[in-house]
Order: structure tokens, then C-alpha cells, then sequence
């Protein structure tokens, strides 16, 4: 059976977030949705999957709402369903920049559509930003963009007045994998004085659906936050695996390495595991295997 996966988020002034919360559950849980939907009073934030009439219905539910009636989704397919649960959970911020006073609802840089994306990053006074975090990047990036190197999106701030300044840096584009935390990257250059400031609207997944393959300048996969891992061009699912004892994603290379265990560890953690967290890993993998055995 073939499941949709649905991405969406939007900046809106959302002060009754906290009432919606409950009603939001009850309506995802009768439609039998997994997945998670994060509100704040900046707006909201999600990702759920189902069966196709259970997402056009939910998603209709949403756009109810005069302020989500042109709430823009990202759709794609999964095998099985990539999440164990729905969860709605109110938050401070629908993406954590740890920044209140940055509102991508007052403003945010330049919208820019994939159609008009390779035009913008290959001009050579475009510096070309990856908000996205370190190990995100190190699976797939666009041509040419700048990683920041960091482990959070709350980073971000600190590589900005480290790296950039208004007055040498005209002009920045930046992408990220839904468009969510480089709408909000630009709300947060704008108000440190950068003026000609964009970003890609829906992000790479918008763009690796319409752009073809053979015009396209993303190398590699784009990891995203479910069990598909990474996906690729027309949002086909990646090669990548996710490591159960870190959450890092893995490649086959990866998996040729001593430092690697099924279930248990990966070159990327397997330094910093404790024997004590491994023995852990071994007998959650041990339970997980007697369970498949007797079902």
C-alpha cells in the first residue's frame, strides 16, 4: 500500500494556537494520520503522512482556516507509514531559531522559485547559503553553496556575525529542505542590515519535484525527518539508511566499516557510545528480532 506524506508550514499570527491543539488531534487521530504538526503564535508547522482521502481531508480541515486557506503542501510517497504516532505539540517557535524577536510575519527576503533558482545561485555576486545543519549537508547540497557548519539552527545567528557582513555581502540566497528555516534566516538577515536577501521558496524538495534531473544543480540526497531517510529528484527515496544509535544517516560506504552494527552503531557515533549504550542497542535489536519471529 502506497502512503502520501505531506509537508507544510506558514508564517501567520496564531495567538490562539494553544485552542486549535486539541482539535487539531482529534481530527488527525478519526483520519488515522501519523506524523507531527508543531503551533505556535508565529504559525505552524508540519509533516503527516496517510492514506490519500485521510491527507485531502485534513489538509482541507486546515485550510478552513481563512489563515491557512492558501497554506501551500509538499506531497510525496511512502511504502509504509514513516511515523508511529500523531503528535501536536505547541512550541515557541514552529522552527527554533531562539530568536523571539526575529518574525518572518513582519518581514522576510525575496521568494524565489525553483524555475528561477539556477539562475540566481550562478550569478557570481550571489553568495549561496546552506541553512540547513552539518550532517544534513554532507549528504547533498546545491552547487557551489556555502555550509556553515553547524549543528543547530539556533547557529546560525552566531555564523552570520562571524562570517557576514552587510557591507561586503550583497546579496545572499539561501535554501533549506521545506523553505521553513531559510524564510525565517532571511526575516533574521534583514534585520541585521542585509538588504537583498532570498531564499527558495519550498525549499529543495519543491525543487527536486519540478526541476528536471538533467537541469538540475543538487548534488547528492536530501535527508528528511521520517524514515525514508533521504530522498532524491521527483522525490524518489534515497539510499541512505538512519543509524538507531545516533540518528545520523548512513551510506553503504558507512556500512562496510568495522565501527558499524546494525541497530546498534555507526562511524559517526561509535567513538562516543558507552558499553553501557551498546549493550542497550544490542538487546533492544535482540527484542526487536524475537518479535518478528513470533509475528
Amino acid at each position: 500500500m502506497t502512503y502520501i506524506v505531506a509537508t507544510f508550514y506558514k508564517f501567520i499570527p496564531f495567538p490562539d494556537c494553544a485552542e486549535k491543539q486539541g482539535v487539531f488531534l482529534e481530527y488527525c487521530l478519526n483520519h488515522a494520520i501519523k506524523g507531527t504538526i508543531l503551533l505556535s503564535q508565529e504559525g505552524i508547522n508540519g509533516t503527516i503522512a496517510g492514506t490519500t482521502d485521510h491527507i485531502e481531508a485534513v489538509i482541507t480541515y486546515l485550510r478552513q482556516d481563512k489563515r491557512l486557506a492558501d497554506l501551500e503542501v509538499k506531497y510525496s510517497t511512502a511504502d509504509a507509514l514513516p511515523f508511529e504516532r500523531i503528535k501536536v505539540k505547541l512550541k515557541k517557535e514552529i522552527v527554533t531559531l531562539g530568536m523571539p524577536e526575529v518574525n518572518p510575519n513582519e518581514q522576510v527576503g525575496n521568494y524565489v522559485t525553483s524555475e528561477q533558482w539556477n539562475e540566481l545561485i550562478q550569478d557570481d555576486e550571489t553568495i549561496v547559503i546552506d541553512t540547513r545543519n552539518n550532517y544534513e549537508v554532507n549528504i547533498g547540497t546545491f552547487e557551489g553553496a556555502v555550509n556553515p557548519q553547524t549543528q543547530s539552527f539556533r547557529e546560525f545567528p552566531e555564523y552570520v556575525q562571524q562570517n557576514l557582513d552587510p557591507k561586503k555581502h550583497k546579496k545572499i540566497a539561501m535554501f533549506c529542505t521545506g523553505g521553513i528555516r531559510c524564510e525565517k534566516a532571511s526575516s533574521f538577515l534583514l534585520k541585521q542590515g542585509f538588504s537583498e536577501v532570498y531564499h527558495l521558496k519550498g525549499g529543495i524538495l519543491k525543487y527536486l519535484e519540478e526541476v528536471p534531473t538533467d537541469n538540475s544543480l543538487w548534488q547528492g540526497e536530501c535527508f528528511v525527518f521520517d524514515e525514508r531517510v533521504a530522498v532524491k529528484h521527483q522525490l524518489e527515496t534515497g539510499s541512505y539508511e538512519m543509524c538507531l544509535g545516533c540518528g545520523h544517516p548512513i551510506s553503504e560506504q558507512d556500512k562496510l566499516s568495522d565501527k558499524y552494527e546494525q541497530g546498534v552503531s555507526c562511524p559517526h557515533c561509535y567513538d562516543s557510545l558507552t558499553p553501557e549504550k551498546i549493550a542497550k542497542q544490542r538487546e533492544k535489536q535482540r527484542q526487536l528480532c524475537q518479535q518478528k519471529k513470533t509475528t
